[in-house]
Protein backbone atom coordinates (compact mmCIF):
# COMPACT_ATOMS: atom_id res chain seq x y z
CA UNK A 1 0.00 0.00 0.00
CA UNK A 2 3.06 2.21 -0.30
CA UNK A 3 2.60 5.23 -2.94
CA UNK A 4 6.11 6.05 -3.46
CA UNK A 5 5.00 9.80 -5.52
CA UNK A 6 2.36 10.38 -3.45
CA UNK A 7 2.73 13.73 -1.74
CA UNK A 8 -0.72 12.52 0.71
CA UNK A 9 0.42 12.80 4.02
CA UNK A 10 -0.95 9.16 5.03
CA UNK A 11 0.64 7.56 1.91
CA UNK A 12 3.46 8.00 3.90
CA UNK A 13 2.48 7.05 6.81
CA UNK A 14 3.88 3.43 7.89
CA UNK A 15 1.01 3.04 10.52
CA UNK A 16 -1.66 3.38 8.01
CA UNK A 17 -0.02 0.67 6.14
CA UNK A 18 -0.22 -1.70 8.40
CA UNK A 19 -3.67 -0.74 9.55
CA UNK A 20 -4.57 -1.76 6.00
CA UNK A 21 -2.86 -5.03 5.95
CA UNK A 22 -4.71 -5.79 9.20
CA UNK A 23 -7.84 -5.12 7.68
CA UNK A 24 -6.99 -7.52 4.38
CA UNK A 25 -6.01 -10.10 7.48
CA UNK A 26 -9.20 -9.93 9.39
CA UNK A 27 -11.21 -10.55 5.84
CA UNK A 28 -8.66 -13.67 5.55
CA UNK A 29 -10.76 -15.01 8.60
CA UNK A 30 -13.97 -14.89 6.78
CA UNK A 31 -16.18 -15.02 10.01
CA UNK A 32 -19.65 -16.17 9.35
CA UNK A 33 -21.58 -14.94 12.12
CA UNK A 34 -22.87 -11.91 10.33
CA UNK A 35 -22.58 -9.52 13.53
CA UNK A 36 -19.50 -10.59 14.44
CA UNK A 37 -18.06 -10.01 11.23
CA UNK A 38 -20.16 -6.42 10.78
CA UNK A 39 -18.07 -5.70 13.80
CA UNK A 40 -14.76 -6.63 12.87
CA UNK A 41 -15.45 -5.17 9.54
CA UNK A 42 -16.15 -1.89 10.76
CA UNK A 43 -13.70 -1.47 13.84
CA UNK A 44 -10.68 -2.47 11.25
CA UNK A 45 -12.00 0.24 8.45
CA UNK A 46 -12.11 2.26 11.29
CA UNK A 47 -8.61 2.06 12.19
CA UNK A 48 -7.15 2.50 8.62
CA UNK A 49 -9.45 5.62 8.39
CA UNK A 50 -8.53 6.96 11.87
CA UNK A 51 -4.95 6.68 10.85
CA UNK A 52 -5.43 8.51 7.46
CA UNK A 53 -7.25 11.19 9.72
CA UNK A 54 -4.33 11.21 12.27
CA UNK A 55 -1.78 11.63 9.49
CA UNK A 56 -3.77 14.72 7.93
CA UNK A 57 -4.28 16.43 11.01
CA UNK A 58 -1.93 19.45 12.07
CA UNK A 59 -1.97 19.54 15.64
CA UNK A 60 -0.06 17.14 18.05
CA UNK A 61 -3.66 17.32 19.95
CA UNK A 62 -5.94 16.51 17.17
CA UNK A 63 -2.85 13.53 15.88
CA UNK A 64 -2.92 11.70 19.36
CA UNK A 65 -6.69 11.59 19.40
CA UNK A 66 -7.23 10.18 15.87
CA UNK A 67 -4.29 7.87 16.64
CA UNK A 68 -5.57 6.89 20.29
CA UNK A 69 -9.11 6.01 18.31
CA UNK A 70 -7.47 3.51 15.89
CA UNK A 71 -5.61 1.94 18.42
CA UNK A 72 -8.86 0.93 20.10
CA UNK A 73 -10.58 0.29 16.57
CA UNK A 74 -7.85 -1.87 15.62
CA UNK A 75 -7.97 -3.91 19.20
CA UNK A 76 -11.56 -4.46 18.72
CA UNK A 77 -11.64 -5.91 15.21
CA UNK A 78 -8.18 -8.19 16.60
CA UNK A 79 -10.76 -9.13 19.53
CA UNK A 80 -13.55 -9.83 17.41
CA UNK A 81 -12.10 -12.23 14.52
CA UNK A 82 -10.44 -14.05 18.30
CA UNK A 83 -14.31 -14.69 19.24
CA UNK A 84 -15.27 -15.33 15.77
CA UNK A 85 -12.83 -18.40 15.78
CA UNK A 86 -13.28 -19.36 19.33
CA UNK A 87 -16.69 -20.06 18.18
CA UNK A 88 -15.95 -22.06 15.29
CA UNK A 89 -16.97 -18.93 13.09
CA UNK A 90 -13.91 -18.51 11.33
CA UNK A 91 -10.25 -19.52 10.02
CA UNK A 92 -8.25 -20.32 13.24
CA UNK A 93 -5.04 -20.53 10.90
CA UNK A 94 -5.64 -16.72 9.45
CA UNK A 95 -5.76 -15.44 13.29
CA UNK A 96 -1.40 -15.66 13.71
CA UNK A 97 -1.29 -13.02 10.91
CA UNK A 98 -4.33 -11.08 12.94
CA UNK A 99 -2.46 -10.90 15.76
CA UNK A 100 1.18 -10.20 14.54
CA UNK A 101 -0.06 -7.45 12.35
CA UNK A 102 -2.03 -6.18 15.40
CA UNK A 103 1.01 -6.03 18.11
CA UNK A 104 3.01 -4.57 15.10
CA UNK A 105 0.07 -1.66 14.52
CA UNK A 106 -0.23 -1.31 18.65
CA UNK A 107 3.50 -0.68 18.96
CA UNK A 108 3.65 2.26 15.98
CA UNK A 109 0.35 3.99 16.88
CA UNK A 110 1.30 3.88 21.34
CA UNK A 111 4.39 5.77 20.26
CA UNK A 112 2.08 7.90 17.57
CA UNK A 113 0.07 8.96 20.78
CA UNK A 114 2.66 9.94 23.14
Amino acid sequence: MHHPHSFLPHHRLIAYGVAVELLQAILEVRISDSKLRDEAHRAAKGACLNCAEGAGRSSRADKARAFAIARAEAVEAIAAAEIAVLCGQGKGEALPKVVALGNKLNAMLTKLIR
